[in-house]
């Protein structure tokens, strides 16, 4: 299965030309390399992801043949790591300054 259609099925991003547009501007990680959309995802990877202010690493623990439902959805990935991103805006000037 394609890696955006995977992080739509598993509900972990809502929309598949949502996660189409997070794979490709480079915020996703499929076992440590950068990932493209069409990416093949397969049982054991881990998968990074940046997405808005948070940071998400999963382990895919199984990859359906189509849709599942929201119930199955949270047995697809296991949660490793889950944080916030934290972003320097202090060398920044002020935009309306």
């Amino acid at each position: 299965m394609r890696l955006d259609k995977f992080l739509k099925v598993s509900r972990i991003i809502k929309r598949r030309p949502i996660a189409k547009i997070v794979v490709d501007g480079g915020k996703a990680k499929l076992n440590g390399k950068i990932a493209k959309a069409s990416t093949e995802v397969k049982v054991g990877n881990i998968l990074e992801i940046e997405y808005y202010d948070r940071y998400f690493k999963f382990e895919i623990l199984e990859v359906p043949n189509g849709n599942v439902t929201k119930d199955k959805s949270n047995d697809l990935v296991k949660v490793l790591e889950s944080s916030g991103l934290n972003i320097d805006l202090s060398g920044e000037e002020e935009i309306l300054g």
